[in-house]
């Protein structure tokens, strides 16, 4: 019988990023796909700033960079012309080493990241399907319906769902999934196309309740065009074409169609499942919590609780933890995932409203009162964090302890580079460090040494203080880069209790190649 450490059903981004930091910490994967063959048409595009800052341990980050389009701008349009510019350029300026919006279809993300595991050893199965499992005590039972169409049994240690929304595992764990649909019906055009809203920045019409947007890809005259229909069309999905739609990019948006590669329809729900595990299986990314798309979060959150998820298994597979480590999985992620579900729903909801109040409300007003917003620098921060998910936290969390200066327990640990010296640099390791700004005491460097737990300390200057960093305060990280526990007192004490309350043992550390 075919043994695995953490058997993953589905190989999305979600699934794929999964087992690659599994692969790379030293876990046995076996990732299985019921689908031939990977996407080519593709809905996710935007890969936000703490996906790329988490990317950064898996030597991602640069490759999705380079591949990929930076949006500059955001034009919003009305009866035929563009009627307002928010720029983009300045928004996230010294809050990350990624200050922009990033372009990179999911199709294009997906064989980047098949790419990386194939150099790791791991190969995708395809054509396999998830047939059922048994949580028992200390495994998984599973069985698996292959290529060929045989069932065969596999034991693991764990079980993954990253199958989407139509999850065979969220179904057999019977965690449900509340929530809803649009009656709307989406749809995503891949062109190749003239016009004025194919200057490599983001257009969205605003004429009408049905959405539309030009996103722009890289390389010359490449975009997606995604919106919605509503009336009898939507109604039709299966024999709806990009003839039944393009009347409204041609003449309100100016868009000239050379080329349609490829052009799809899909439905989307607003859902998150009342938990994220039962036993040894777990749900992450469509399988756990499905939205709109406004914002470009789906994807994004998906990817971030793969990486919440792994180095916990992985913690537990070496025996560095207990398995009610696992628990803080759920507790960590269910509440952003509601959170996003609740505000992406309110944003397309405006955006897609009805009525006369509403159409003076997208029509008149929206191109007067967001870019007038958007001129106050807090404004555009806010919405840089918000949107990046840099701003993502978890002091509520079951792992999370102290706050030393304004940086708590849970947080993001804030990006200060100085004359060169990037403070997450450090953060390619996939493992557990300190940070002290300022001056590290010899106790706290005998403790670390005799832990094996990497020490950084940076010089101390006022740029820390002004990121919200203490003088002399040591900062425990976790493996995904979040600060576990903030002592002003630098005393490394506070790190024995801290792995002693939590039953963690501390691992050599893991650098990026």
């Amino acid at each position: 019988m075919t043994r695995s450490d953490v058997l993953i059903i589905g190989a999305g981004p979600t699934g794929l990023v999964l087992a690659l930091w599994l692969t790379r910490l030293g876990v046995k994967v076996r990732i299985v796909d019921k689908t031939a063959e990977p996407g080519t048409t593709s809905r996710a595009l935007a890969v936000q700033a703490r996906t790329l800052e988490l990317y950064r341990q898996l030597d991602l980050a640069d490759a999705v960079v380079t591949e990929g389009h930076q949006v500059p701008a955001v034009n919003l349009w009305v009866r035929g012309e563009p009627k307002a510019q928010i720029s983009l350029a300045a928004m996230g300026s010294g809050l990350t080493p990624y200050p922009f919006l990033q372009i990179f279809p999911q199709d294009e993300h997906e064989r980047l990241l098949i790419q990386r595991l194939d150099v790791l050893g791991v190969t995708i199965e395809r054509r396999t399907e998830l047939i059922s499992f048994a949580n028992r005590e200390d495994r998984v039972l599973a069985r698996l319906r292959g290529p060929d169409g045989e069932e065969r049994d596999c034991e693991t240690s764990y079980i993954a769902g990253c199958d989407g929304a139509r999850s065979a595992v969220r179904e057999a764990i019977g965690t449900g999934f509340p929530g809803g649909t649009y009656r709307h019906l989406f749809y995503v055009a891949d062109v190749e196309a003239k016009g004025a809203a194919l200057n490599g920045e983001l257009h969205v019409d605003l004429d009408e309740a049905d959405f539309l947007a030009v996103f722009p890809l890289s390389g010359q005259g490449r975009a997606r065009l995604i919106g919605t229909v509503r009336d009898e069309r939507a109604d039709r999905a299966d024999t709806l074409t990009f003839n039944d739609i393009r009347g409204r990019a041609i003449e309100q948006m100016k868009v000239t169609i050379a080329k349609v590669n490829w052009f799809s329809t899909y439905h989307v729900h607003h859902r998150v499942t009342q938990h994220f595990g039962k036993g040894r299986a777990f749900l992450a990314g469509d399988a756990a919590h499905i939205h709109s798309p406004a914002g470009g979060q789906g994807m994004n959150t998906g990817i971030g609780d793969a990486i919440n998820l792994a180095w916990k298994l992985a913690a537990v597979v070496a025996g560095r933890a207990p398995e009610s480590l696992l628990n803080s999985y759920e507790t960590e992620r269910i509440g952003f995932a509601r959170r996003l579900v609740a505000t992406t729903d309110r944003a397309f909801s405006f955006a897609t409203a009805e009525g006369r109040l509403a159409d003076i409300a997208r029509i008149r007003l929206a191109p007067l009162v967001i870019p007038a917003a958007f001129a106050f620098e807090t404004v555009r921060r806010f919405a840089f964090r918000t949107v990046s998910q840099i701003m993502l936290n978890y002091r509520d969390g079951p792992l999370s302890r102290g706050v030393a200066g304004n940086v708590h327990g849970g947080d993001r640990l804030p990006w200060a580079p100085i004359d060169g010296v990037d403070n997450f640099a450090s953060l390619t390791a996939m493992d557990w460090q300190v940070h002290v700004y300022g001056s590290a005491s010899p106790a706290l460097t005998a403790w670390c040494a005799r832990q094996n737990v990497p020490l950084h300390a940076f010089p101390w200057r006022s740029e820390y203080e002004a990121a919200g960093l203490a003088r002399n305060a040591l900062y425990l990280l976790r493996p995904d880069t979040y600060v576990a526990l903030a002592d002003a007192t630098g005393d490394p004490d506070t790190l024995d209790r801290y792995f002693a309350d939590m039953v963690i043992r501390p691992a050599p550390s893991i650098t990026s190649a």
